[in-house]
């Protein structure tokens, strides 16, 4: 149904996509692997979104990356839609998220770094929580993989990063004020004191 509101399935699937990571850039190939669309349509969807003025993109390192524009005047209603907590639209399946289950207790999970193109907080990924070292191994070995490049990660205790935060910690402080896309955040543990 919602397809038929929108016009198209590949439409739908790249507005999942982009809600549900709102602070995370994708580049085309990147997308049509995530969403399982023919690159073509993916490609003619992006210039109508981007046309629309729903997406924004940019080049680093000789790739065009795009994003969900939240300056967009309705992405709010957007947001409601096609984001990842609603229930009326099942966002495109995220491994990253789906993969975090077997490390443990994750209390913070958060994407910054390469992920989200802002170097500020000077790492990739933050695990908060009590982590099996075993099972983290290979979560990022697999990441790796899949992104093709090494991942700078952060392992800390919940009671470690709750410290650190209270404290005022300038590592804690640049993620907190670095673009990023957060997986987990139990109990808002992001959210001011």
């Amino acid at each position: 149904m919602v397809e038929q509101l929108f016009g198209s399935k590949t439409r739908v699937k790249l507005l999942q996509l982009f809600y549900a990571n709102p602070n995370r850039s994708f580049y085309v190939r990147e997308i049509t692997r995530k969403i399982d669309e023919q690159i073509n349509s993916v490609r003619r969807e992006l210039a109508n979104l981007l046309s629309a003025g729903i997406i924004s993109s940019d080049t680093t390192n000789n790739r065009l990356y795009y994003e969900v524009n939240q300056d967009y005047e309705h992405y709010d209603a957007f947001l409601s839609i096609f984001g990842a907590n609603t229930k009326k639209a099942k966002p495109v399946k995220d491994d990253a998220r789906e993969g975090l289950k077997a490390l443990g207790k994750v209390d913070l999970a958060i994407y910054t770094g390469t992920f989200t193109r802002d170097e500020s907080a000077g790492i990739d990924l933050l695990l908060v929580g009590d982590i099996n070292s075993h099972a983290l191994d290979k979560y990022i070995t697999e990441l790796e993989q899949k992104e093709g490049r090494d991942i700078r990660y952060t392992v800390m205790t919940t009671k470690d990063f709750l410290y650190r935060k209270q404290i005022k910690d300038r590592f804690v402080a640049n993620i907190a004020d670095a673009k990023k896309q957060v997986l987990v955040d139990k109990d808002n543990m992001l959210g001011d004191n």
